[in-house]
């Protein structure tokens, strides 16, 4: 894949420029949002050319939601600390209210924009108090108008780099509509006592480079939406969600497009699923050119295949999937879920017919916990062609294409 490097260009904006620093300021015990909208509002030239610090040693209340103006040659620098509201009723009122902006940070768009986080250890956190949410999902009501996190939308030369996330809610970054961003040494840790069920990273744009990001979470480690061209996802760490996804696609009958997409060189531990595609019944469109590579698994439940087909024929294509060097544990001490599955399916190619063509997997070699063989789900009615192993109900025999 040819991805732009972005780095060089960010940084050299020219620096002749008249360049703004603007502090945000912060008063104990209140909302810091309205004094930073009330900025934008009363100086537009705030959005070109200029720095916007929370700075380092303090930590601010972000208790409703920020919208920021659209950047030309922007940073927005997150040297302090971030907090959410605290009080979940409030919080659901707010972004169940007509005007909500659709993440808790919410970039409306611009061209040249860079948000960065603290290197310091212990500073340029955001907390999203997490916790609570999840103690209280067993409650219906509490299971909706949850806040997403950071919307970076409809950015062109962009970069996400160094920024921390606390038991964030909802989804954490969001890239949709962008194109040329490079997003690197993120974390994003939401570690429960119970059960997290939240998204690390969502891909729908153009010429997105994400790699060195560390992700702790309890659902999709990365998900991939359309429309989406060039993703390359690699050299990062993923604990305890849900994996490598393409998807969900064509939900309502939605046509989707993803076409080039390299994930690579990729540690999943304690995971359900490791790289999977799913899509709705009834969806269009096509997922295409897809590679998962040199993929390090431990206790990974469903380590590869697209996701088990529903009681409806759905028609999103998929099309040269490939599944290369694939290492690690099958945790089959635990029921996956699937119907028809024992836990010890190393891949799970269970699709409809006319929705699959050219899926390969190679050079994969995994264990399960038990020590007992490894198994796999192949329709062979409908995938006629050789996928790397033998495609049936039964255990992992590698063909000549696979080893």
């Amino acid at each position: 894949m040819h991805l732009l490097r972005l780095a060089s260009a960010l940084s050299s904006v020219s620096l002749t420029l008249a360049w703004a620093t603007y502090i945000v300021p912060h008063s104990a015990g209140n909302d810091d949002t309205p004094a930073l909208a009330a900025a934008f509002f009363a100086d537009p030239k705030l959005a070109t050319n200029a720095t916007i610090l929370f700075e380092q040693g303090v930590t601010y209340n972000i208790l409703t939601p920020i919208r920021f103006p659209y950047f030309e040659n922007v940073l927005v620098s997150v040297q302090g600390n971030l907090t959410y509201a605290a009080n979940i009723q409030n919080t659901q009122a707010i972004v169940g209210s007509s005007d909500f902006p659709g993440h808790w940070f919410t970039f409306t768009g611009g061209s040249n924009v860079t948000l960065e986080g603290s290197e310091d250890p212990q500073w340029g956190w955001v907390d999203s108090h997490g916790q609570q949410w999840w103690d209280a999902m067993q409650e219906v009501s509490l299971r909706v108008n949850r806040p997403h996190g950071w919307g970076f939308q409809k950015i062109t030369n962009g970069e996400i780099k160094y920024m921390k996330l606390w038991q964030p809610v909802a989804w954490s970054f969001s890239a949709s509509g962008s194109k040329n961003l490079h997003i690197h040494h993120n974390t994003i840790i939401a570690i429960s006592n119970n059960k997290t069920c939240l998204i690390g990273f969502a891909a729908q744009g153009t010429n997105l480079l994400f790699e060195d990001n560390t992700i702790f979470n309890g659902d999709d480690c990365l998900t991939v939406g359309s429309p989406a061209d060039n993703i390359h996802f690699r050299n990062s760490y993923c604990n305890g969600g849900h994996g490598l996804s393409i998807g969900s696609l064509g939900k309502g009958g939605a046509v989707a497009d993803v076409r080039n997409v390299l994930i690579e060189n990729i540690d999943i531990d304690d995971s359900l699923y490791g790289a999977r595609f799913k899509s709705w019944a009834g969806g269009k469109g096509t997922a295409r050119n897809v590679t998962w590579k040199d993929i390090r698994m431990k206790k990974v439940r469903l380590p590869l295949g697209p996701k088990p087909k529903s009681t409806t024929a759905n028609s999103t294509l998929i099309d040269t999937f490939t599944f290369e060097n694939f290492r690690g544990t099958i945790d089959d001490n635990t029921n996956p879920g699937v119907s028809g599955a024992t836990g010890k399916e190393v891949a799970i190619f269970d699709l409809y017919q006319g929705t699959a063509k050219a899926i390969i997997a190679k050079n994969v070699s995994m264990t399960t916990l038990s020590g007992a063989p490894v198994t796999v789900i192949c329709d062979s009615t409908v995938i006629t062609t050789d996928v790397g192993f033998k495609c049936w109900n039964g255990l992992f025999q590698p063909t000549a294409v696979g080893e």
